[in-house]
């Protein structure tokens, strides 16, 4: 038996030979780190090529840091977190110094309280706040062997701390033989044969005896300079064929061969140990007591592992260690069927049911022969208790195993369904897809039937917004009618919003009008219709039967939201709440909603709404005027979408560019916002960027491009939400182009909305349309009355506006002290807030009436601030703390730090307190988490 402090032969890495380039690389990464610039690499390379090899260099050659390690164990890629303990496990008495809902989302991930099954992207950030704070006692090197075996929900969580590594003083070194799509994008190496001198010396330092020289060329050729098939082919040869050429593994793939070669090795040892090793391969956590207990239920004594160690193949030690992955797959895949089942059983038998229930369900399912509803059941728990730690990947497996065990068709399809659900939520489309199918291939209840419409729907919808995902929610929401009313109610409300989405490029089935139709005909809800309900009957009301009849429903939906709703149901409803709010022109409600909306999305760590959440927040302060606000959040829904891999629109970016007047960045942003979801099928991106089209052009005084844009924007008119900006920039561009005609039809159209709405926001837009197409006496009462309503509202942007139409309107009328003074109005608010545009033709007006207005000047500095400096800086003003802005941006709260430093030299100030002072722009409105 191999003693646990003795090294066998292969970890003195012959296979280093050659890799000075390599070793050079792994020595700059630590450099790197101990001087506190975090790093992130991904070796890979084919098997046996030197990954591992290069991770034992380094695990020697960093001096002065910690270094964690972990590995991808195949048979355990169905066990959630199990890679990310592995790895962490010895930092987690450090767990109390993260923010609070990090550290109870690692607790709940690792099973060390119960809880609600936190969002994945929350892991991460935990994951980089908890190497962060271990890395501020000594630079810390973690090393991830053979990532390809990670279990899904470790690999997403390292990938996304390996993203956002900042000066944190953190190494994180992946190895894997074909990296994971977590892992795109990531810095990487590509670990590759030896050349052909150092391949030569590595063969030659194994052999045992001469050889023929065109022999050894033969094995470097065909091992393509592979260091473990360089040392690992010649034991399988006798002298003879070494000599004479007898015997080559000729044109079998590398891969196969060297694992052929250690199939002939572990074939060639005593049965013994044979089973030994068997069990061994079986078992994934190396724990040798587990294995010497399974091993005693055959009578196997403990001199059967001499001949493995021996033979070079595993060493049972403080840990059971096989030589490579590909040793432990011969070991594994030598032995016959029925073998590795009785293995199985055995670990299965000594495997604590009360500490490790999941894992002996996992060994129970490989060890059975066929179906058994015990061991189905079983996984189904396995399954409950990997979702409830967020092991959504891992929750699938299980249900899918336990599917495959059970006999019960109806039983079988109910399982394949809830492994569906968990992929669909864990993002694994594909083979949600492939689950549906298998549930689909057996008899299916209606109520099922309609589970596996909805899900199709899900998947159309989370996959392109728009796409068919409208007509299959309506579809299960016909279907669910006789079966569930509250459900289906759901259900409509689900494909109403899908409808929306999908708008003008809506297909068969999926207009937002048909949509609306068949809600209208919902079944009455079971009990006192909450704001759900409103919502539902209100949008389908106000769509269906004509705007003015869904708006006192809408309103009541509005007053009501949140009452009797989970924080998950209101989250879920919150984007059509905002959305309802901006259509019944109550910027009021929109204001508290949408900062709700943010909240509620940061308190829960729901990484996947917070980008909906913020893009309803940033509208509500660009609207505000307060576009500093603004541009945070769309720097921090920047990082999100980095963070999450997001593929919602850049609404945000496009509202402030209009606003701000950019026209190259505005033109960049509306044609590739039409292009992407053109080809996704959300063509409420297309009212979006057209309307962000008509804004700009509008501000930059091209009308004609501004009416062209709004006539765009507003050909689709079955969305009110959207025309209520739409058409006011469309009445203003055509007014000042003449296009009478073209003005009289837009103004109808909102006076139908703004004569329903009736708050200040609705009456002040219908004023200063209608002044646009006025004249004399009563143009200037409507120009009085707009700026009088919008003063009441939270709009400053529209206030702005009306003031400077007002302005331009008197300087026509050639009344020019009076128009100074309201273009200086204009000029000073649209100035102020950074609204460019808008504020230089109100500067050109003002030129124009003989006076002359200043450009201000930029705060001293400011320019100096990269965008993550500025962004940060601005959080800080706020009065947000540390751990709060790298929570908000997906960095650390030692990187928040080291960027604060910076950005105090540069503004040549020395604490927070006087950011106030050299920053532009008033502390952001969004309420802080807590």
């Amino acid at each position: 038996m191999q003693l646990s402090g003795s090294s066998p032969m292969w970890r003195c890495s012959p296979e280093l030979a050659g890799r000075h380039t390599e070793c050079v690389a792994l020595d700059r990464l630590v450099d790197a780190v101990r001087a506190g610039e975090s790093q992130a690499l991904v070796l890979h390379g084919e098997p046996g090529v030197g990954k591992t090899a290069l991770l034992e260099y380094l695990t020697g050659h960093a001096p002065g840091c910690t270094v964690m390690r972990a590995a991808g164990v195949q048979s355990e890629m169905q066990l959630a977190f199990a890679g990310l303990h592995q790895l962490c496990a010895p930092m987690l008495d450090r767990l109390e110094a993260l923010p609070l809902p990090q550290r109870d989302a690692l607790r709940t991930a690792f099973g060390m309280s119960a809880g609600q099954a936190p969002d994945r992207f929350l892991i991460g950030l935990a994951v980089l706040s908890l190497l962060s704070h271990v890395a501020e006692q000594q630079p810390l090197v973690c090393l991830v062997d053979d990532e390809q075996w990670l279990d899904h929900a470790s690999a997403q969580g390292l990938a996304f701390a390996a993203r956002r590594l900042g000066a944190e003083s953190v190494g994180l070194v992946f190895a894997a033989r074909v990296p994971s799509g977590d892992l795109a994008g990531l810095p990487d190496l590509v670990v590759r044969g030896l050349r052909e001198a150092d391949a030569r010396a590595l063969l030659d330092s194994v052999l045992t005896g001469p050889i023929d020289g065109r022999v050894r060329d033969q094995i470097v050729a065909e091992t393509r300079g592979n260091p473990l098939a360089l040392l690992e082919l010649p034991k399988g040869l006798t002298l003879a064929e070494l000599a004479g050429g007898f015997g080559l593994p000729g044109a079998v793939p590398l891969e196969g061969s060297i694992e052929e070669s250690f199939r002939r090795r572990v074939s060639a040892l005593p049965h013994q140990t044979q089973r030994l090793l068997l069990l061994a391969a079986a078992d994934p956590t190396g724990d040798p007591a587990l294995v010497w207990r399974a091993v005693g239920r055959f009578g196997i004594g403990a001199d059967a592992a001499a001949p493995a160690a021996d033979a070079g193949l595993a060493e049972f030690g403080t840990r059971v260690r096989f030589r490579h992955p590909l040793a432990r797959s011969a070991a594994y895949r030598s032995a016959p069927v029925q073998d590795r089942q009785e293995a199985h059983r055995a670990l299965a038998e000594v495997t604590d049911q009360r500490l490790d229930p999941d894992r002996r369900a996992w060994h129970r399912a490989q060890a059975s022969p066929g179906p058994d509803k015990d061991i189905a059941a079983e996984l189904e728990r396995s399954a409950g208790r990997a979702q409830a730690r967020g092991g959504l990947a891992a929750a699938a497996a299980f249900l899918k195993q336990a599917a495959t065990l059970t006999l019960d068709p109806e039983q079988r399809a109910g399982r394949a369904l809830a492994a569906a659900q968990a992929k669909i939520q864990a993002g694994v489309f594909d083979v949600a897809r492939d689950l549906l199918a298998m549930a689909e291939s057996g008899p299916l209840s209606d109520v099922q039937q309609a589970s596996v419409d909805v899900m199709r729907a899900r998947l159309a919808f989370n996959t392109s917004r728009g796409s068919d995902a409208a007509a299959l929610l309506l579809k299960a929401a016909r279907r669910l009618e006789p079966i569930d009313a509250d459900l289906s109610r759901a259900t409509y409300l689900d494909a109403l919003l899908a409808a929306i989405f999908a708008g003008r490029l809506a297909g068969p089935g999926d207009d937002v009008m048909e949509v609306a139709r068949a809600a209208s005909a919902a079944p009455p809800p079971r009990r006192a219709p909450r704001a759900p309900d409103l919502l539902l009957d209100g949008t389908a009301a106000g769509l269906h039967v004509g705007y003015a009849a869904g708006v006192p429903i809408l309103r009541s939906a509005l007053a009501q939201f949140g009452a009797g709703m989970s924080v998950e149901e209101e989250l879920r409803r919150m984007f059509l709440a905002c959305i309802t709010a901006i259509r019944t022109w109550d910027d009021d409600r929109w204001d508290v909603l949408s900062a709700r909306y943010v909240q509620r999305a940061r308190e829960t760590g729901a990484l996947g709404e917070l980008p909906l959440a913020l893009t309803a927040r940033t509208y509500m302060l660009l609207f505000a005027g307060d576009l500093t606000a603004a541009a945070s959040l769309t720097d921090e829904l920047q990082a999100v979408k980095e963070a999450t891999g997001s593929r919602l629109a850049p609404y945000g970016a496009l509202g402030l560019a209009a606003l701000r007047g950019d026209e190259a960045g505005a033109a960049v942003l509306v044609d590739a916002t039409i292009e992407d979801v053109t080809r996704r099928g959300e063509g409420i991106g297309i009212t979006f960027a057209e309307w962000a089209n008509a804004v700009v052009n509008n501000g930059l005084g091209h009308y004609e491009k501004a009416a062209a844009a709004g006539r765009r924007a507003t050909a689709y008119d079955k969305e009110p939400a959207a025309l209520c900006w739409s058409l006011v920039e469309l009445i203003e561009a055509a007014a000042r182009c003449g296009m009478t005609e073209t003005v009289t039809r837009a103004y109808r159209r909102l006076n139908e909305m703004t004569s329903a709405g009736g708050t200040d926001w609705a009456l002040g837009a219908e004023a200063r349309s209608h002044a646009l197409m006025s004249q004399g006496d009563a143009a200037e009462r409507l120009y009085r009355e707009s700026i009088a309503r919008f003063g009441k509202t939270r709009l400053r942007v529209d206030l702005a506006r009306a003031h400077l139409l007002y302005g331009e309107w008197l300087r026509r009328e050639r009344r020019r002290s009076e128009a100074r003074e309201q273009l200086r109005t204009a000029h000073g608010m649209l100035e102020a807030m950074g609204v460019g545009a808008f504020a230089e033709r109100a500067r050109r007006e003002l030129r124009a009436t003989g006076e002359t207005a200043h450009k201000r000047t930029p705060a001293a500095g400011r320019g100096e601030l990269t965008a993550q400096e500025a962004q940060i800086a601005r959080l800080a003003r706020d009065g947000l703390s540390n751990p709060e802005i790298g929570t908000r941006l997906f960095i650390s709260a030692h990187t928040v730090q080291y960027h604060l430093r910076k950005v105090f030299a540069k503004l040549g100030i020395t604490s927070r307190s006087q950011l106030d002072r050299v920053l532009p722009g008033s502390p952001a409105t969004v309420p802080r988490p807590g």
